[in-house]
C-alpha cells in the first residue's frame, strides 16, 4: 500500500478543508472543541444539511443513492479534515449502520422511502439491539414480534424491551431486532424491523451516565403495531442482516480522524502542562513514551483501517477484521482520554456538560487553560463504553480466534 497522497488527493484534502473552514459553523465548533464533540440535535441535523446541500451527506454511501462515490482514501481524507476542524461526529445509526442494510436487503420502496430521508437528516434513527439480558450475548434477546392480519393489513405486535439505546430521545425511527419464532436455533428466529418511534405503545425512559449526560435510554415496547412491509428481507433471517450492520458498525467505532485529532491536543496540553520537575510535561521521558506509543498504535490502526475500507470499495462486505478495529480503535480512545486526563491533573475536574456551557460565553477559550480543556473528564468517562458496545472486546477476540485463526 503507497501510504503517500497523490496529488489529486492532495488537492481533494485543500477543497475538502477550504468548505469546512467556509461553512462549520463557529457556535458548533467552540462546542466540539471544548469537548462537546457528541454535539446535540440541532448542531447534528444542522452540519448533516449543510453537508446534504453540497452532496456529502454520506461519504461512504453510492452515487446511486445520493452519496458522493468517494473512493476509500477520499472517505479517510474527509473523517481526517471533519475531526480535526472540530465538526459535530454525523449520526452513524442512519447514515453507517441502517442505511447500508437497506441498500444491500431492503425492498425497492424501502429504499425510495427511507434513504433520502435518512440522507438530508429528516429522520433521526436509533438502534434497538441490546436487552437487559442480551448484550454480548445479543442472539438470546427476547423482545417478540407476533405476526397477525386485521383491518389494515399484516402486521407484527411488538413486546419487550430495548436498553442501552443511544439518543433514541430524539428517534423518529428505530431498527430493531426482535424474535419472530422460537423453534431451532437463536439466530434462527430473529427478524429485522424498522418501527416507526411515534407508534403508540412506546415508551423512552432515559438512563443518566457517569458524565451526567442523557445519552443512552431504555425502550419499553407494549402492543405495539408494525406494518410487515416495514420488515428487511426474509422473516427469521435477521441475524444475518444484523451481522452485516455489526460489521460497519465496529469499523466505524475504531474512530482514526477522532483519534488523531485526540493526539494533537494531547500533545499541544503536554507541551503546556508542567510535570513536577517544573519543565513541559512533553519534557518527562516515561510520559513523553506513552504518547510515542499510542502514536505507533494509531498509525498502525489507521494503516489497517485503509485497507479494510478499500476491500469495501471491491463490495466486500466487513469481516472478522472489522473486530480487530473495534478492538484497537476503543483502546486507543480510552488510552488518549486516560492521558489527557493525566496531563491535566487537577484542571480535569470539571465535567463536560460545563464546557458545553462555557463554548458560548464571551470569554475567549484560547486565554484561559482550564476553561479550553473543561470536557477532558467528561471525555474519559464517555470512553469507559468504547470496549463494550458494539460488541464487547471479549467477544470480538472471539470472533477474530473463530474466523481468523480457526480456533
Amino acid at each position: 500500500m503507497n501510504l503517500d497522497y497523490s496529488p489529486e488527493e492532495q488537492k481533494f484534502r485543500d477543497e475538502v478543508r477550504s468548505f469546512i473552514s467556509a461553512h462549520l459553523p463557529a457556535d458548533i465548533r467552540d462546542k466540539v472543541k471544548t469537548g462537546g464533540a457528541r454535539g446535540g440535535k440541532e448542531d447534528i441535523v444542522r452540519w448533516q444539511k449543510i453537508l446534504y446541500e453540497k452532496g456529502w451527506g454520506a461519504s461512504s454511501w453510492p452515487e446511486q443513492y445520493g452519496g458522493p462515490g468517494w473512493n476509500a482514501v477520499q472517505r479517510h481524507i474527509f473523517d481526517d479534515e471533519c475531526a480535526e476542524a472540530g465538526t459535530p461526529m454525523q449520526l452513524p445509526f442512519g447514515l453507517k449502520m441502517v442505511a447500508p442494510v437497506i441498500m444491500r436487503f431492503g425492498n425497492e420502496a424501502q429504499k425510495s422511502h427511507f434513504l433520502p430521508r435518512i440522507l438530508s437528516a429528516e429522520d433521526w434513527w436509533c438502534q434497538g439491539y441490546s436487552e437487559p439480558g442480551a448484550g454480548s450475548d445479543l442472539a438470546s434477546l427476547k423482545t417478540r414480534a407476533i405476526r397477525g392480519t386485521d383491518a389494515e393489513g399484516e402486521h407484527y405486535i411488538v413486546n419487550g424491551q430495548k436498553t442501552w439505546n443511544t439518543l433514541g430521545q430524539y428517534a423518529d425511527w428505530i431498527f430493531c431486532l426482535v424474535r419472530t419464532s422460537t423453534e431451532g436455533r437463536q439466530q434462527e428466529g430473529i427478524s429485522f424491523l424498522l418501527i416507526n418511534m411515534k407508534t403508540p405503545g412506546i415508551t423512552v425512559r432515559p438512563i443518566i451516565m457517569l458524565d451526567g449526560e442523557h445519552e443512552v435510554n431504555e425502550v419499553w415496547f407494549e402492543n405495539v403495531r408494525v406494518p410487515v412491509e416495514n420488515r428487511i428481507g426474509d422473516e427469521n433471517k435477521g441475524w444475518t442482516y444484523a451481522k452485516f450492520l455489526l460489521g460497519h458498525e465496529r469499523t466505524g467505532i475504531a474512530g482514526v480522524g477522532r483519534s488523531k485529532a485526540a493526539l494533537l491536543r494531547l500533545k499541544s496540553l503536554a507541551r503546556r502542562q508542567q510535570g513536577d520537575n517544573g519543565k513541559p510535561l512533553i519534557e518527562d521521558q516515561r510520559f513523553r513514551d506513552r504518547i510515542a506509543q499510542v502514536e505507533m498504535e494509531l498509525m498502525a490502526l489507521e494503516i489497517t483501517n485503509l485497507k479494510l475500507i478499500s476491500e469495501e470499495d471491491k463490495a466486500h462486505a466487513p469481516g472478522p477484521e472489522a473486530s480487530m478495529l473495534k478492538i484497537k480503535g476503543s483502546e486507543i480512545q480510552q488510552t488518549l482520554t486516560e492521558l489527557c486526563m493525566q496531563a491535566l491533573g487537577p484542571y480535569a475536574l470539571p465535567w463536560l456538560h460545563d464546557g458545553q456551557d462555557l463554548a458560548g460565553s464571551s470569554q475567549p477559550l484560547a486565554e484561559n487553560f482550564a476553561v479550553r480543556d473543561t470536557g477532558t473528564s467528561g471525555s474519559y468517562f464517555n470512553t469507559r463504553k468504547t470496549t463494550i458496545y458494539g460488541g464487547s472486546s471479549e467477544v470480538q477476540k472471539n470472533i477474530i480466534s473463530q474466523m481468523i485463526l480457526g480456533l
